[in-house]
């Protein structure tokens, strides 16, 4: 059996080489543990699990945690045809933290690429480290935004891929909801994060142009190249990120094209704070 780590850049990614029955063992559970909280996100060279192994990979690491409709495998994809909720998908082209709608969000998503885009784009996916983001601000930086508080709501993802969007969908987002969050989220292990991202919607209490400044930047602080891995798939493989510390997003392809991820998800295990 096997088990070695690589890391992919200084600040965000580690490659984890190992074989089938190694990781479904559980053996290195609390390793991987550890190194998904260090680096964000753990990346598996075409380990090539089905279904039942993705699940059962999952399990060994936390509690499991089945989609809104109670599916187990999610399917990732903007086709409609393999998915009828695709549409609410769109957002994923834009850096996001999932759940910020959720008191608790996920603890990790695991992904597994099926099929590649036949055309149309390459359907990349991008993550950043929100934690090594906060800790590399300046400490006045740091002091004034651990103050501060956003309302991050769903439906502010719309008007990033659709400006003039349907009644309708419109008042369908809404109804996911609104929730206030901090600016900076103080982990129970002493470790801080920033807490942005698409559903960011405005700063409570501040001008509606500072507050729109703020969140601008700090997305574009926290995404710059020393904090961001770029998966670039091949079929086979697995990735897994740190929800509570990362932020991600797919590149564009074509929604016809065929890309196809199937997705699990570990159950949150910490509050916002």
């Amino acid at each position: 059996m096997t088990f070695t780590t690589r890391d992919l850049t200084p600040r965000i990614a580690t490659e984890i080489r190992a074989d089938k029955e190694t990781l479904l063992g559980g053996a290195h559970a609390a390793q991987l543990r550890e190194l998904l909280e260090q680096r964000g996100v753990l990346v598996f060279p075409k380990i090539d699990f089905n279904d039942d192994e993705q699940v059962a990979f999952t399990r060994t690491l936390g509690t499991f945690a089945p989609e809104l409709a109670g599916e187990i495998i999610y399917k990732v994809t903007l086709d409609t045809s393999a998915n009828s909720r695709a549409d609410y998908l769109k957002g994923s082209l834009y850096w996001h933290i999932d759940g910020t709608m959720n008191e608790v969000p996920i603890l990790a998503s695991l992904l597994s690429m099926k099929a590649l885009p036949r055309f149309g784009g390459e359907g990349d996916t991008e993550f950043c480290n929100t934690y090594a983001a906060y800790d590399d601000l300046a400490d006045a930086d740091k002091t004034a935004y651990e103050k501060l508080r956003v309302m991050h709501s769903a439906w502010n993802t719309l008007f990033y891929y659709d400006p003039e969007p349907d009644i309708d969908m419109l008042r369908g987002m809404m109804r996911i909801g609104d929730r206030e969050l901090p600016l900076v989220w103080k982990h129970r292990s002493g470790r801080k994060s920033l807490v942005i991202g698409a559903t960011a919607r405005h700063v409570v209490d501040m001008d509606f142009r500072k507050s729109a400044e703020l969140l601008v930047s700090l997305r574009h602080w926290a995404t710059q190249p020393q904090f961001v891995y770029r998966h670039k798939w091949s079929v086979g493989d697995l990735v897994i990120w740190d929800n509570t510390g990362t932020m991600h997003r797919a590149t564009p392809y074509d929604p016809k094209a065929g890309r196809m991820l199937h997705r699990t998800k570990l159950e949150g295990e910490e509050a916002f704070a």
